[in-house]
Protein backbone atom coordinates (compact mmCIF):
# COMPACT_ATOMS: atom_id res chain seq x y z
CA UNK A 1 0.00 0.00 0.00
CA UNK A 2 1.16 3.58 -0.63
CA UNK A 3 2.14 5.53 2.44
CA UNK A 4 -1.06 7.58 2.64
CA UNK A 5 0.39 10.32 0.49
CA UNK A 6 3.13 11.56 2.81
CA UNK A 7 6.13 9.64 1.56
CA UNK A 8 8.26 9.92 -1.52
CA UNK A 9 7.46 8.30 -4.82
CA UNK A 10 8.05 4.61 -5.00
CA UNK A 11 8.21 4.17 -1.22
CA UNK A 12 6.27 1.19 0.07
CA UNK A 13 4.46 1.37 3.39
CA UNK A 14 3.24 -1.26 5.80
CA UNK A 15 0.43 -3.66 4.87
CA UNK A 16 -3.10 -2.35 5.42
CA UNK A 17 -3.67 -4.57 8.46
CA UNK A 18 -0.61 -3.10 10.22
CA UNK A 19 -1.88 0.47 10.11
CA UNK A 20 -4.18 1.42 13.02
CA UNK A 21 -7.60 2.91 12.37
CA UNK A 22 -7.86 6.68 12.37
CA UNK A 23 -9.19 8.51 15.42
CA UNK A 24 -12.96 8.97 15.53
CA UNK A 25 -14.75 12.03 16.93
CA UNK A 26 -15.86 11.44 20.51
CA UNK A 27 -13.13 8.96 21.46
CA UNK A 28 -10.79 9.84 24.36
CA UNK A 29 -7.74 9.85 22.08
CA UNK A 30 -9.51 12.15 19.61
CA UNK A 31 -10.39 14.59 22.39
CA UNK A 32 -6.82 14.59 23.67
CA UNK A 33 -5.36 15.23 20.21
CA UNK A 34 -7.87 18.00 19.55
CA UNK A 35 -7.09 19.66 22.90
CA UNK A 36 -3.31 19.67 22.41
CA UNK A 37 -3.54 20.84 18.80
CA UNK A 38 -5.80 23.63 20.06
CA UNK A 39 -3.00 24.63 22.47
CA UNK A 40 -0.38 24.37 19.70
CA UNK A 41 -2.43 26.58 17.40
CA UNK A 42 -2.95 29.08 20.21
CA UNK A 43 0.77 29.30 20.99
CA UNK A 44 1.78 29.61 17.34
CA UNK A 45 -0.61 32.38 16.41
CA UNK A 46 -0.10 34.30 19.64
CA UNK A 47 3.60 34.49 18.74
CA UNK A 48 2.98 35.35 15.10
CA UNK A 49 0.38 38.10 15.48
CA UNK A 50 1.31 39.67 18.81
CA UNK A 51 3.01 42.58 17.00
CA UNK A 52 -0.16 43.79 15.24
CA UNK A 53 -1.51 45.99 18.08
CA UNK A 54 2.05 47.20 18.77
CA UNK A 55 2.47 48.79 15.32
CA UNK A 56 1.43 52.28 16.50
CA UNK A 57 4.03 51.91 19.30
CA UNK A 58 6.69 50.95 16.76
CA UNK A 59 5.96 54.03 14.63
CA UNK A 60 6.38 56.25 17.69
CA UNK A 61 9.41 54.57 19.30
CA UNK A 62 11.43 53.88 16.16
CA UNK A 63 10.30 56.84 14.05
CA UNK A 64 8.95 54.73 11.17
CA UNK A 65 5.83 54.87 8.97
CA UNK A 66 2.75 52.62 9.43
CA UNK A 67 3.70 50.68 6.28
CA UNK A 68 7.21 50.09 7.67
CA UNK A 69 5.77 48.99 11.02
CA UNK A 70 3.80 46.27 9.20
CA UNK A 71 7.13 44.62 8.33
CA UNK A 72 7.24 43.26 11.89
CA UNK A 73 4.45 40.94 10.79
CA UNK A 74 5.02 40.74 7.03
CA UNK A 75 8.63 39.56 7.39
CA UNK A 76 7.57 36.80 9.76
CA UNK A 77 4.76 35.60 7.50
CA UNK A 78 6.91 35.87 4.37
CA UNK A 79 9.71 33.74 5.82
CA UNK A 80 7.11 31.39 7.28
CA UNK A 81 5.46 30.95 3.88
CA UNK A 82 8.70 29.97 2.13
CA UNK A 83 10.01 27.80 4.97
CA UNK A 84 6.80 25.78 5.15
CA UNK A 85 7.45 24.49 1.64
CA UNK A 86 10.23 22.35 3.11
CA UNK A 87 8.89 21.94 6.66
CA UNK A 88 6.53 19.20 5.50
CA UNK A 89 9.41 17.37 3.81
CA UNK A 90 11.51 17.55 6.99
CA UNK A 91 8.63 16.21 9.09
CA UNK A 92 8.19 13.36 6.57
CA UNK A 93 11.65 12.25 7.67
CA UNK A 94 11.75 13.09 11.39
CA UNK A 95 8.10 12.81 12.40
CA UNK A 96 5.30 15.25 13.15
CA UNK A 97 5.45 15.67 16.94
CA UNK A 98 9.20 16.46 17.31
CA UNK A 99 9.04 19.14 14.62
CA UNK A 100 6.01 20.79 16.22
CA UNK A 101 7.58 20.83 19.70
CA UNK A 102 10.92 22.23 18.51
CA UNK A 103 9.10 24.85 16.44
CA UNK A 104 7.22 26.21 19.45
CA UNK A 105 10.28 26.15 21.70
CA UNK A 106 12.42 28.07 19.21
CA UNK A 107 9.71 30.63 18.43
CA UNK A 108 9.06 31.29 22.12
CA UNK A 109 12.76 31.84 22.77
CA UNK A 110 13.05 34.21 19.80
CA UNK A 111 10.02 36.12 21.06
CA UNK A 112 11.74 36.76 24.38
CA UNK A 113 14.91 37.85 22.56
CA UNK A 114 12.77 40.23 20.49
CA UNK A 115 11.81 41.98 23.72
CA UNK A 116 15.51 42.80 24.16
CA UNK A 117 16.09 44.08 20.61
CA UNK A 118 18.19 47.30 20.73
CA UNK A 119 16.79 48.81 17.52
CA UNK A 120 14.30 48.32 14.66
CA UNK A 121 16.75 46.35 12.50
CA UNK A 122 17.40 43.83 15.26
CA UNK A 123 13.69 43.43 15.94
CA UNK A 124 12.98 42.77 12.25
CA UNK A 125 15.79 40.22 12.09
CA UNK A 126 14.44 38.35 15.10
CA UNK A 127 10.89 38.47 13.71
CA UNK A 128 12.16 36.94 10.46
CA UNK A 129 13.83 34.13 12.42
CA UNK A 130 10.62 33.67 14.37
CA UNK A 131 8.78 33.12 11.10
CA UNK A 132 11.36 30.45 10.22
CA UNK A 133 10.89 28.74 13.59
CA UNK A 134 7.09 28.81 13.38
CA UNK A 135 7.12 27.13 9.96
CA UNK A 136 7.47 23.80 11.73
CA UNK A 137 3.92 23.81 13.04
CA UNK A 138 1.04 24.82 10.71
CA UNK A 139 1.65 22.49 7.74
CA UNK A 140 2.83 19.70 10.01
CA UNK A 141 -0.25 20.00 12.24
CA UNK A 142 -2.52 19.77 9.18
CA UNK A 143 -0.62 16.69 8.01
CA UNK A 144 -0.90 15.15 11.50
CA UNK A 145 -4.69 15.58 11.45
CA UNK A 146 -4.97 14.15 7.92
CA UNK A 147 -2.99 11.08 8.99
CA UNK A 148 -4.25 10.37 12.47
CA UNK A 149 -7.97 11.23 12.19
CA UNK A 150 -10.44 9.28 10.07
CA UNK A 151 -11.80 11.40 7.16
CA UNK A 152 -15.34 11.96 8.47
CA UNK A 153 -13.96 13.34 11.74
CA UNK A 154 -11.12 15.34 10.15
CA UNK A 155 -13.21 18.44 9.38
CA UNK A 156 -14.17 18.90 13.02
CA UNK A 157 -10.61 18.21 14.22
CA UNK A 158 -9.21 20.71 11.72
CA UNK A 159 -11.82 23.21 12.87
CA UNK A 160 -10.79 22.76 16.51
CA UNK A 161 -7.12 23.26 15.62
CA UNK A 162 -7.98 26.39 13.65
CA UNK A 163 -10.15 27.46 16.60
CA UNK A 164 -6.98 27.32 18.67
CA UNK A 165 -5.29 29.60 16.14
CA UNK A 166 -8.24 31.97 16.55
CA UNK A 167 -7.82 32.10 20.32
CA UNK A 168 -4.07 32.43 19.83
CA UNK A 169 -4.48 35.34 17.46
CA UNK A 170 -6.84 36.99 19.92
CA UNK A 171 -4.63 36.26 22.94
CA UNK A 172 -1.46 37.50 21.27
CA UNK A 173 -3.09 40.74 20.21
CA UNK A 174 -5.11 41.36 23.39
CA UNK A 175 -2.32 40.42 25.80
CA UNK A 176 0.30 42.55 24.06
CA UNK A 177 -2.08 45.52 23.83
CA UNK A 178 -2.87 45.28 27.55
CA UNK A 179 0.71 44.69 28.74
CA UNK A 180 2.04 47.43 26.44
CA UNK A 181 -0.52 49.83 27.87
CA UNK A 182 0.36 48.89 31.47
CA UNK A 183 4.15 48.44 31.06
CA UNK A 184 5.66 48.68 27.55
CA UNK A 185 5.94 46.81 24.25
CA UNK A 186 9.06 44.92 25.37
CA UNK A 187 7.28 43.35 28.32
CA UNK A 188 4.41 42.45 26.00
CA UNK A 189 6.69 40.51 23.61
CA UNK A 190 8.35 38.71 26.55
CA UNK A 191 4.99 37.51 27.89
CA UNK A 192 3.96 36.09 24.52
CA UNK A 193 7.36 34.40 24.14
CA UNK A 194 6.77 32.63 27.45
CA UNK A 195 3.38 31.41 26.16
CA UNK A 196 5.18 29.83 23.19
CA UNK A 197 7.58 27.94 25.44
CA UNK A 198 4.69 26.63 27.55
CA UNK A 199 3.00 25.46 24.34
CA UNK A 200 6.13 23.52 23.39
CA UNK A 201 6.10 21.75 26.76
CA UNK A 202 2.43 20.82 26.34
CA UNK A 203 2.98 19.35 22.86
CA UNK A 204 6.02 17.35 23.96
CA UNK A 205 4.41 15.92 27.09
CA UNK A 206 0.82 15.30 26.01
CA UNK A 207 0.41 15.10 22.22
CA UNK A 208 0.21 11.37 21.31
CA UNK A 209 2.97 10.14 19.04
CA UNK A 210 1.90 9.41 15.45
CA UNK A 211 0.54 5.90 14.90
CA UNK A 212 -0.22 6.14 11.18
CA UNK A 213 2.87 8.10 10.16
CA UNK A 214 5.19 6.37 7.69
CA UNK A 215 8.72 7.75 7.69
CA UNK A 216 10.09 8.66 4.30
CA UNK A 217 13.01 10.48 2.74
CA UNK A 218 11.46 12.60 0.03
CA UNK A 219 14.13 14.09 -2.20
CA UNK A 220 13.96 17.57 -3.67
CA UNK A 221 13.14 15.94 -7.00
CA UNK A 222 10.25 14.01 -5.46
CA UNK A 223 9.00 17.15 -3.74
CA UNK A 224 9.08 19.09 -7.02
CA UNK A 225 7.12 16.29 -8.69
CA UNK A 226 4.50 16.45 -5.90
CA UNK A 227 4.20 20.20 -6.36
CA UNK A 228 3.71 19.76 -10.12
CA UNK A 229 0.92 17.25 -9.51
CA UNK A 230 -0.86 19.50 -7.04
CA UNK A 231 -0.47 22.64 -9.14
CA UNK A 232 -1.70 20.72 -12.17
CA UNK A 233 -5.03 20.15 -10.42
CA UNK A 234 -7.33 23.09 -11.20
CA UNK A 235 -9.42 22.53 -8.09
CA UNK A 236 -6.38 22.60 -5.83
CA UNK A 237 -5.06 25.71 -7.56
CA UNK A 238 -8.34 27.46 -6.81
CA UNK A 239 -8.21 26.36 -3.17
CA UNK A 240 -4.62 27.59 -2.86
CA UNK A 241 -5.76 30.96 -4.24
CA UNK A 242 -8.57 31.08 -1.66
CA UNK A 243 -5.91 30.88 1.03
CA UNK A 244 -4.28 34.03 -0.39
CA UNK A 245 -7.67 35.78 -0.51
CA UNK A 246 -8.69 34.85 3.02
CA UNK A 247 -5.45 35.69 4.79
CA UNK A 248 -4.53 38.68 2.65
CA UNK A 249 -7.89 40.32 3.36
CA UNK A 250 -7.90 39.44 7.04
CA UNK A 251 -4.40 40.63 7.90
CA UNK A 252 -4.78 43.85 5.91
CA UNK A 253 -7.91 44.80 7.85
CA UNK A 254 -6.36 43.97 11.22
CA UNK A 255 -3.04 45.66 10.39
CA UNK A 256 -4.69 49.05 9.88
CA UNK A 257 -7.90 48.99 11.90
CA UNK A 258 -5.75 49.70 14.98
CA UNK A 259 -4.43 52.91 13.39
CA UNK A 260 -8.02 53.85 12.56
CA UNK A 261 -9.28 53.25 16.11
CA UNK A 262 -6.55 55.24 17.91
CA UNK A 263 -7.19 58.23 15.64
CA UNK A 264 -10.20 60.61 15.58
CA UNK A 265 -13.14 60.21 15.75
CA UNK A 266 -12.56 57.06 17.86
CA UNK A 267 -9.48 58.09 19.93
CA UNK A 268 -9.34 54.75 21.76
CA UNK A 269 -6.59 53.81 24.21
CA UNK A 270 -4.34 50.88 23.14
CA UNK A 271 -5.91 48.58 25.75
CA UNK A 272 -9.38 49.29 24.35
CA UNK A 273 -8.13 48.65 20.81
CA UNK A 274 -6.76 45.34 22.08
CA UNK A 275 -10.20 44.53 23.48
CA UNK A 276 -11.57 44.67 19.92
CA UNK A 277 -9.51 41.56 19.19
CA UNK A 278 -11.69 39.61 21.61
CA UNK A 279 -13.88 38.98 18.57
CA UNK A 280 -11.33 36.26 17.78
CA UNK A 281 -13.21 34.12 20.27
CA UNK A 282 -15.95 33.93 17.65
CA UNK A 283 -13.41 32.31 15.36
CA UNK A 284 -12.82 29.57 17.92
CA UNK A 285 -16.53 28.77 17.66
CA UNK A 286 -17.05 29.35 13.94
CA UNK A 287 -14.14 27.16 12.79
CA UNK A 288 -15.54 23.81 14.02
CA UNK A 289 -19.08 24.93 13.10
CA UNK A 290 -18.12 25.65 9.51
CA UNK A 291 -16.03 22.48 9.43
CA UNK A 292 -19.05 20.43 10.51
CA UNK A 293 -21.34 22.20 8.02
CA UNK A 294 -18.90 21.52 5.20
CA UNK A 295 -19.04 17.81 5.98
CA UNK A 296 -22.85 17.84 5.77
CA UNK A 297 -23.65 20.43 3.10
CA UNK A 298 -20.58 20.28 0.93
CA UNK A 299 -17.37 22.28 1.03
CA UNK A 300 -18.21 24.40 -2.01
CA UNK A 301 -21.48 25.81 -0.69
CA UNK A 302 -20.05 26.56 2.74
CA UNK A 303 -16.92 28.22 1.30
CA UNK A 304 -19.01 30.48 -0.95
CA UNK A 305 -21.27 31.43 1.96
CA UNK A 306 -18.27 32.26 4.19
CA UNK A 307 -16.73 34.47 1.49
CA UNK A 308 -20.02 36.35 1.05
CA UNK A 309 -20.13 36.92 4.83
CA UNK A 310 -16.62 38.37 4.69
CA UNK A 311 -17.76 40.89 2.08
CA UNK A 312 -20.73 41.82 4.27
CA UNK A 313 -18.50 42.30 7.32
CA UNK A 314 -16.16 44.58 5.36
CA UNK A 315 -19.09 46.72 4.20
CA UNK A 316 -20.40 46.98 7.77
CA UNK A 317 -17.08 48.47 8.92
CA UNK A 318 -17.44 51.52 6.64
CA UNK A 319 -19.19 54.04 8.97
CA UNK A 320 -17.13 55.90 11.58
CA UNK A 321 -19.09 54.35 14.44
CA UNK A 322 -18.11 51.66 16.91
CA UNK A 323 -21.69 50.38 16.68
CA UNK A 324 -20.95 49.46 13.06
CA UNK A 325 -17.21 48.75 13.16
CA UNK A 326 -17.35 46.27 16.05
CA UNK A 327 -20.03 43.94 14.60
CA UNK A 328 -18.38 44.37 11.19
CA UNK A 329 -15.07 43.10 12.58
CA UNK A 330 -16.92 40.26 14.32
CA UNK A 331 -18.67 39.12 11.13
CA UNK A 332 -15.45 39.52 9.11
CA UNK A 333 -13.62 37.36 11.66
CA UNK A 334 -16.27 34.63 11.71
CA UNK A 335 -16.21 34.50 7.91
CA UNK A 336 -12.42 34.33 7.74
CA UNK A 337 -12.15 31.35 10.06
CA UNK A 338 -15.00 29.66 8.22
CA UNK A 339 -13.13 30.10 4.93
CA UNK A 340 -9.86 28.84 6.39
CA UNK A 341 -11.25 25.74 8.12
CA UNK A 342 -13.38 24.76 5.11
CA UNK A 343 -10.56 25.20 2.62
CA UNK A 344 -8.02 23.36 4.83
CA UNK A 345 -10.26 20.31 5.22
CA UNK A 346 -11.14 20.29 1.50
CA UNK A 347 -7.48 20.27 0.50
CA UNK A 348 -6.84 17.31 2.81
CA UNK A 349 -9.55 15.35 0.99
CA UNK A 350 -8.81 16.44 -2.57
CA UNK A 351 -5.05 15.85 -2.38
CA UNK A 352 -5.05 12.05 -2.27
CA UNK A 353 -1.24 11.86 -2.38
CA UNK A 354 1.53 13.92 -0.75
CA UNK A 355 -0.90 15.74 1.51
CA UNK A 356 1.94 17.30 3.50
CA UNK A 357 3.13 19.06 0.37
CA UNK A 358 -0.42 20.12 -0.56
CA UNK A 359 -0.81 21.66 2.90
CA UNK A 360 2.54 23.40 2.51
CA UNK A 361 1.59 24.94 -0.85
CA UNK A 362 -1.75 26.11 0.54
CA UNK A 363 -0.10 27.70 3.57
CA UNK A 364 2.57 29.28 1.35
CA UNK A 365 -0.20 31.04 -0.58
CA UNK A 366 -2.02 31.80 2.68
CA UNK A 367 0.93 33.53 4.31
CA UNK A 368 2.04 35.23 1.13
CA UNK A 369 -1.40 36.81 1.17
CA UNK A 370 -0.53 38.16 4.60
CA UNK A 371 2.87 39.40 3.46
CA UNK A 372 1.90 40.97 0.12
CA UNK A 373 -1.57 42.32 0.85
CA UNK A 374 -0.71 43.29 4.43
CA UNK A 375 2.20 45.43 3.23
CA UNK A 376 0.39 46.92 0.22
CA UNK A 377 -2.45 47.89 2.54
CA UNK A 378 -0.05 50.38 4.13
CA UNK A 379 0.29 52.19 0.82
CA UNK A 380 -3.48 52.57 0.60
CA UNK A 381 -3.67 53.65 4.25
CA UNK A 382 -0.99 56.30 3.70
CA UNK A 383 -2.64 57.63 0.55
CA UNK A 384 -6.35 57.27 1.23
CA UNK A 385 -6.89 56.30 4.86
CA UNK A 386 -9.46 53.66 5.79
CA UNK A 387 -11.53 54.04 2.58
CA UNK A 388 -8.41 53.13 0.60
CA UNK A 389 -7.75 50.06 2.75
CA UNK A 390 -11.39 48.97 2.52
CA UNK A 391 -11.44 49.43 -1.26
CA UNK A 392 -8.24 47.41 -1.66
CA UNK A 393 -9.58 44.59 0.49
CA UNK A 394 -12.91 44.77 -1.31
CA UNK A 395 -11.24 43.99 -4.63
CA UNK A 396 -9.53 40.93 -3.12
CA UNK A 397 -12.72 39.66 -1.47
CA UNK A 398 -14.73 40.15 -4.68
CA UNK A 399 -12.21 38.05 -6.59
CA UNK A 400 -12.45 35.41 -3.85
CA UNK A 401 -16.24 35.38 -4.03
CA UNK A 402 -16.14 34.75 -7.79
CA UNK A 403 -13.60 31.96 -7.25
CA UNK A 404 -15.58 30.35 -4.41
CA UNK A 405 -18.78 30.35 -6.51
CA UNK A 406 -16.88 28.63 -9.32
CA UNK A 407 -15.62 26.02 -6.84
CA UNK A 408 -19.16 25.51 -5.52
CA UNK A 409 -20.44 24.85 -9.04
CA UNK A 410 -17.64 22.34 -9.66
CA UNK A 411 -18.24 20.66 -6.31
Amino acid sequence: MADGGFGGQGITAEPVAAIPDGLVAGSPAYRRVSAILFVAGLSTFASLYCVQPLMPDFTRVFGITPAESSLALSLSTGVLAVAMLVAGMISDRFGRKPIMAVSLLASGTLGILGALAPDWGWLLGLRALEGLALSGLPAVAMAYVSEEVEPRSAGLAMGLYIGGTAVGGMSGRAVTALVADLVNWRAALAVVGAIGILGAVAVWLWLPASKRFVRSSMSVRDMAAAWRRHLGDGGLRALFAMGFVAMGSFVTVFNYVGFRLVAPPFDLRPALVGAVFLVYLLGAVSSPVFGGLAGRLGHGKVLAAATALMAAGLALMSPDSLWAVTPGIALFTVAFFGMHSTTSAWIGQRATTNRGQASAIYLFCYYMGSTIAGTLGGVFWHGYGWPGVAGFVGVIVTAGLALSLALARRG
